[in-house]
């Protein structure tokens, strides 16, 4: 079998940021898909399970109704190694395109209080697993240490 392309990224030197995973051509439209990624693989505890889960509630519900943005948004949803997330776009973008947007969201995500959207019984199949404070100190710190004075080492997978 190949090799998926994310298993070829040098995992060992990858730091936290924005990068462009792969382009893809569907229906003649380019769906470009980022690594936000959060955490150093290998080298920091991986995102708490009910931290990422509320990261997902509160980015997915930013992105999908934000005045700009909203009708390019296919996907936000976790990694399964827990690091990161993955955003999807409709259209054609580099990494340095979605800094603003960044921003915003985990911004929105940080100053977020009351109900988490979509964290009940009848709207999520594991609602029970969130942790509000959790993805609060998360998005500030990824903000802190990354987004508001993002380099281009971290908008360019390592080769």
């Amino acid at each position: 079998m190949k090799t998926i392309p994310s298993f070829t990224i040098d995992h060992i030197r990858l730091l936290r940021g924005i990068y462009v995973s792969r382009k893809d051509e569907v229906g003649g439209e380019t769906v470009t898909t980022f690594d936000i990624r959060m955490k150093e693989p290998n080298r920091e505890p991986a995102l708490g399970q009910g931290a990422l889960h509320t990261i997902e509630h509160l980015a997915a519900t930013y992105l999908r109704n934000h005045p700009i943005w909203s009708d390019k948004i296919v996907y936000w949803g976790p990694m399964g190694c827990r690091t990161g997330n993955y955003l999807l776009l409709n259209g054609d973008y580099e990494s340095k395109d979605i800094v603003p947007l960044m921003i915003e969201t985990f911004e929105f995500i940080r100053d977020f209080e009351g109900e988490v959207p979509g964290a009940s019984a009848k709207d999520c199949g594991n609602y029970l697993d969130m942790n509000l404070p959790m993805a609060k100190y998360l998005a500030e710190k990824f903000l802190d240490e990354v987004l508001y004075d993002i380099k281009p080492d971290r908008l360019i997978y390592p080769q």
